[in-house]
């Protein structure tokens, strides 16, 4: 069996950048392409007017993750539909890519998920095979230090929870806040969105989160019955945060 058969353009499983310029034949610029967005598939449309099917190739298979047309996962794992996967962790499997496009998409048979000949199963060495298992393996162990670490934040997130209890305490047993106890509260909780969204002196991300509305989603995901903690009021909260810890910086 000869690895020369092996297509280089299929994965066993792809991030909807990764589908979406294999889609639109843009292989070629495949690094130029993830490493400017693939973290904001939002902006694709701004930072490559030049390739408009990137944008909509890109929303085509976001579009069907979402109505459970498409099967999906978390870095190659595949999860149950419903399951909340952040969009920079979110994937999809080549076999059930290429199901879908059978289905929905008939009349587009691109290379990277459809060949001429032989199975592609029977094209894979065994050396290829290992290869793609080791980095398997490696994404697995990723995952696992990244559910770790999910953990670690979602105990912070209960810590603020009971401080945002403590501080309804407060105010029903004291009153109004003072002045100086809100900017304390304030400057506390922009250390907190500080330290979630920095980076260590190696460059590794500190926690799992990318950006500050990740942070809200996931509280209004885990506390959506709690007073206080609505999208609009944990945003107001956190953008005067920000404004108070730079006062102070």
């Amino acid at each position: 069996m000869s690895s020369t058969n092996f297509n280089p353009l299929a994965k066993i499983f792809y991030r909807p950048i990764d589908a979406a310029l294999r889609w639109c034949n843009l292989i070629r610029f495949e690094t130029q392409i993830v490493q400017a967005a693939w973290s904001y598939p939002e902006e694709l449309r701004l930072l490559f007017p030049q390739w408009p099917c990137l944008k909509t190739n890109t929303e085509v298979i976001y579009d069907a993750v979402r109505n459970g047309e498409l099967p999906y996962g978390c870095l190659g794992i595949s999860v149950p539909r419903g399951t909340p996967v952040e969009l920079t962790l979110l994937t999809v499997r080549h076999s059930d890519l290429r199901h879908w496009m059978q289905i929905y998409y008939p009349d587009q048979k691109p290379d990277f998920l459809f060949e001429s000949g032989d199975n592609t199963r029977d094209k894979i060495s065994l050396g290829v095979y290992f290869a793609l298992q080791a980095e398997r393996d490696t994404l697995l162990r990723e995952r696992n230090t990244l559910q770790r670490q999910l953990q670690d934040v979602e105990a912070d997130l209960r810590k603020l929870g009971l401080e945002q209890e403590s501080l309804k305490l407060l105010v029903t047993t004291q009153g109004q806040l003072s002045e100086r106890s809100e900017h304390t509260y304030l400057q506390i909780i922009g250390a907190l969105l500080n330290t979630f969204l920095d980076s260590s002196p190696a460059g590794k991300p500190l926690s799992v989160f990318r950006s500050q509305s990740a942070i809200v989603d996931a509280i209004t995901a885990r506390h959506n019955d709690i007073p206080g903690l609505s999208k609009r009021t944990l945003d107001a909260k956190f953008a005067a945060a920000n404004r108070s810890l730079k006062k102070n910086t």
